[in-house]
């Protein structure tokens, strides 16, 4: 699928499985934070909406505003961290190499890089809509 050039009728029918969708305070924002600290690649970008990719995997972006008839929209918390809960692990991404760019772009590194027990490297970053991402490798 042509991730630029899909409609949304189109899209909504061809996602399978579980899927991901963030509400952000800002998307273009959000979007900037994920392109630049992990490579994901944003789709169709606007201030209300965003397809992102990261490998073979696909989410979504939709701004507070988009949420007006949701039920979800009330139960967000109006102080920060709006994300709290919830890990957003990112397999293939090497935490020492996230967390630096994170670090050098302002962003909340919670944890730097770590060997866990449980054989993978990790560190934990918070973007300032409070979602912690959790770039991750197998120790080597």
């Amino acid at each position: 699928m042509d991730y630029e050039t899909t409609d949304a009728d189109s899209f909504g029918r061809s996602l399978r499985g579980i899927g991901i969708n963030l509400l952000v305070r800002d998307v273009p924002a959000e979007m900037s934070f994920l392109e630049n600290v992990f490579a994901m690649k944003g789709h169709q970008v606007t201030q209300d909406f965003a397809i992102v990719t990261y490998g073979g995997q696909v989410f979504q972006l939709h701004s507070d505003g988009t949420y007006a008839e949701n039920p979800l929209l009330g139960l967000l918390p109006e102080n920060p961290p709006r994300g709290a809960g919830i890990e957003i692990r990112l397999y293939e991404t090497d935490p020492d190499q996230a967390v630096a760019l994170a670090a050098a772009a302002g962003f909340t590194v919670l944890q730097a890089p770590t060997d866990k027990p449980h054989g993978l490297r990790e560190a934990y970053i918070l973007c300032d809509n409070g979602y912690a991402w959790v770039p991750s490798r197998p120790k080597g």
